[in-house]
Parts: C-alpha cells; structure tokens; sequence
C-alpha cells in the first residue's frame, strides 16, 4: 500500500511539474530591454576612446541593446542598426576560429588562459606571467592568436579566410570602417613594440609587425548591436548560429572560450563584474559589450563611452540591470 501511495505521490508530482512547465509564463524579453535602455539612457558617466581619434568623435549619445534567444528570436531597442567599431570584442571570435582549427592545447600552451589583473595593452603583464602573453583577450594575446591564423593560412588567403569566417558569425558580411582602421593604424606603436617583444620570446608565430596590423584592421570591422548579440548568440547555442543553424565551433570548445571570457573579459575589471553580475562577457573600445547566457541568450549593447579600464558604462550598468530582473547569473543555479 505504501508503495502504491508513493508512486501516485511520484505520479503527481511529475504530471504538476510537467503541467508547471507547459503553462510558465513566458519571458518578456522586449519589457525588460525596455527598462533597461529607459534606466541608463540619460546616464552621463565616462568618455570615449580619446586615444584613437575616430572614436572619440563618435556620438556618445549612442545607445543600443539586444538579446538573441538560442531560437534565433531577436529582441532591440534603441541604437540597434549604426556600425560601430568591433574592437576587442573581436578577440573573442579570433579565439574561436583558433581554437577550432588548433584545438584547445594548443592555444593553451601558445597564448595562455591566465588574467593579468593589468590593462589590455600592459607590457609588464607579459614580464610577468614567464614572458607569455597570458590570455587571448588582451592586445598581447589577440596578436599572438591572430598571428597563429596568419602562419597558418599564409599571407595570401588569412584576411579571406578569416573575413569568411567572422561573417558566418554574424550572418552578413561585415565590411572594414576604413577611416577607424587608418586611424588605428596610425596610432598602433604601442601594439607593435607589444608584438615584437612576443617575437623575442618566442610567442609570435609569423611576422610580428604584419599580425599587428592584421590585428589592428580586425578590431577596425564595422557591426551593429544587432551584428553582436547574433556573433554573441552563437555562443549562448553552443557553437551554432541562431539564425542561420549553422555550426561555427566544436560545441566542446564553447565553455573554453566562455570561460576566458568569465575570468578576463572586462579586463582588469573583470572580476568585479563576475561577482555583480555573472556572465561571461567582453568589451570593445568601441562602447560593445557582449554577454552570454550558455544554453539561454545573449546580450549585446552599445554605447561610446567607456570607464577607466576601457569598457562602456552604460552597457555595464544595462547588462547587470537585465541580468538581474532575467535571473541570468551562471553562478545563481537558477
């Protein structure tokens, strides 16, 4: 009798649970965006990229989020359509096109997963961690990855393949702002000191000044808010493309690159923004900020200006604010 009890009590259970499931009330993902860009979007905090004069005279007004369900469903509002600098949020797909083609070892023994806890083009941060370039998400390890790909391909075919590849990301071709990318090549003395001091320690694999370069006009790819909550939502689906279901990395690679992007991302900042909001995520100069929520979403928002550490104020305080109210917190178990 007690067994029977229990198993009407098992029954039950599951049938509620089930029926819990079926009739959950849905996210309303347009609401919470809305909040969001309405809460931040008089904030007057930061400024832009100074240093590179094409950013610095970008609207800084400017202010646009999206989020891109593993569906393919596409949630925006504000500045969601003007192309904007991708900058070191291209880091991030560098990796993956690596780390697809070299395998996980390889860029762990070549680049590094390490945090600096110093800024993205620190030279002592190499000094530091045995004269290796740490991580793939700060300027040493970008051109380190970049010059892999660069080695590999051979100066011919690398900005073909590679441009390929990004677009498959985004689902469109993405073109060079070239203006941004004279300006950066301009002013990129410091990057190109940076990768001839890896050349010298052996952790550049093809010419370090033409990487560099290859680096540079990388970040100088132009994309929308749009652009990067798709690039991002490729990620949240384990590798394949929300919109287009086509797949772009080994689905055992995406927690790797989550996870390099969990514990560097934001920089020095990075763990300050872990412990407030929990996601895997990765600046630009540019004022974009991608977030991942693996197996969920994701989250792309821009604005121009930046705090100290080089990353958007206003798309900080949006992405913890919707990570909040969406109880998207890896950490949270929920």
């Amino acid at each position: 009798m007690k067994v029977i009890v229990a198993l009407l009590l098992l029954l039950t259970l599951n049938v509620t649970s089930a029926y819990s499931q079926k009739h959950a009330k849905p996210v309303d993902y347009n609401a919470v965006i809305n909040e969001a860009y309405n809460l931040f979007k008089n904030e007057q905090s930061g400024k832009n990229a100074d240093y590179i004069p094409f950013l610095d005279r970008a609207n800084a007004a400017m202010y646009g989020i999206v989020i891109v369900t593993k569906e393919g469903q596409v949630y925006q509002v504000g500045e969601t359509k003007f192309e904007f600098g991708i900058e070191s949020v291209e880091k991030v797909f560098t990796l993956c096109m690596a780390m697809e083609i070299f395998g996980d070892s390889v860029i762990l023994e070549k680049v590094g997963a390490s945090q600096t806890g110093l800024p993205f083009n620190s030279v002592p941060a190499i000094e530091l961690d045995d004269k290796k370039p740490s991580n793939p998400l700060v300027n040493a390890g970008a051109m380190s990855t970049t010059s892999l790909l660069t080695s590999h391909f051979g100066h011919s075919d690398a900005w073909e393949k590679v441009d390929a590849y990004f677009a498959k990301f985004a689902g469109r071709q993405l073109t060079i702002l070239d203006e941004l990318y004279k300006s950066e090549a301009a002013n990129n003395q410091h990057n190109q000191a940076i990768a001839m001091l890896l050349k010298s320690y052996g952790y550049m694999y093809d010419d370090p000044l033409y990487a560099c370069d290859f680096y540079t006009k990388q970040c100088s790819y132009g994309v929308t808010t749009r652009d990067l909550g798709i690039m991002a939502g490729t990620l949240a689906n384990g590798g394949v493309n929300p919109i287009t279901k086509e797949r772009l990395i080994k689905e055992e690679y995406v927690p790797k690159v989550l996870a390099i992007m969990g514990t560097t991302g934001l920089y020095e900042t990075t763990g300050e923004w872990m412990f407030k909001v929990g996601l895997p995520s990765k600046s630009g100069v540019g004022g974009g900020i991608i977030s991942v929520v693996p197996g969920r979403y994701a989250i792309a928002v821009f604005s121009p200006p930046l705090d100290k550490a080089g990353n958007s104020v206003r798309a900080q305080k949006a992405i913890q604010y919707i990570s909040g109210k969406l109880n998207a917190n890896i950490y949270s178990g929920k």
